[in-house]
């Protein structure tokens, strides 16, 4: 009954990174949709009022904006930093890929383009009905792209250390090493079990000094001592 509730999407990023995403319902992504079509009216309706005093040529450029507004406007806000629309934004939303990893030009394009597909056969109903079917809630344009639309929850890169027993280094620590020792341990929970023990395996000099090698289990458990030690806990 657990996993059937769970909206927790864990992806594994190429550096080994676990991140847990949290996929946008329907009704957070009415909510930006809802402030991005109010923007997009607001803009419109300025240039039509401009652009009304140019006759032919003026209604020539309002349908090239409008156009542009239309198709083009998400894909360049999903792109810039942030990788939201100012909607999205408004209700802490963006969109990435599966992987956890920034959208993709490709990928922005090809979503935002199948919403012909989703607004199917009218108001959105195939995208809806896509969306409420899965766990992920993802429209018919997401599933073409890759793409997730997630909440934008700060991520944090250093956590709270893991419990440890205090271990003095088997050597001095210059100040870049003892960050990167306390910067490791406090991804615990972000990186997979195997890369995390990789990583302690590199810093085996500074557990059991130069030579000394140490299985993955041994090396983590080791090295997450040296980070208590180090942040104070003695």
């Amino acid at each position: 009954m657990t996993a059937s509730l769970d909206t927790i999407v864990t992806a594994e990023a190429p550096e080994g990174i676990a991140l847990a995403l949290r996929p946008a319902g329907v009704v957070a992504r009415a909510y930006g949709f809802v402030i991005d079509l109010l923007i997009r009216g607001v803009v419109l309706m300025i240039a039509s009022m401009v652009l009304g005093t140019m006759h032919r040529l003026g209604g020539g450029l309002f349908m090239v904006l409008l156009f542009g507004v239309e198709w083009l406007y998400p894909v360049l806000f999903e792109l810039l930093p942030g990788s939201a629309t100012p909607g999205k934004r408004a209700v802490g939303l963006k969109v990435v890929m599966d992987t956890g990893l920034p959208v993709t030009p490709a990928a922005s394009l090809v979503r935002n383009l199948l919403r012909a597909a989703d607004f199917l056969p009218f108001l959105y109903a195939f995208g809806l009905l896509a969306m409420l079917l899965r766990p992920d809630f993802k429209r018919i344009g997401d599933l073409a792209a890759g793409t997730l639309v997630v909440h934008a929850d700060g991520v944090r890169l250093h956590g709270a250390l893991p419990e440890a027993t205090p271990r003095a280094p088997a050597r001095p620590l210059s100040t870049p090493e003892q960050a990167a020792i306390v910067a490791w341990a406090g991804r615990a929970t972000r990186l997979t079990p195997a890369r995390h023990d990789e990583l302690a395996q590199l810093a085996a000099s500074v557990t059991r000094g130069t030579n000394a090698k140490a299985d993955g289990a041994h090396a983590t458990e080791h090295l997450l001592g040296v980070a208590q030690w180090i942040v104070g806990r003695r």
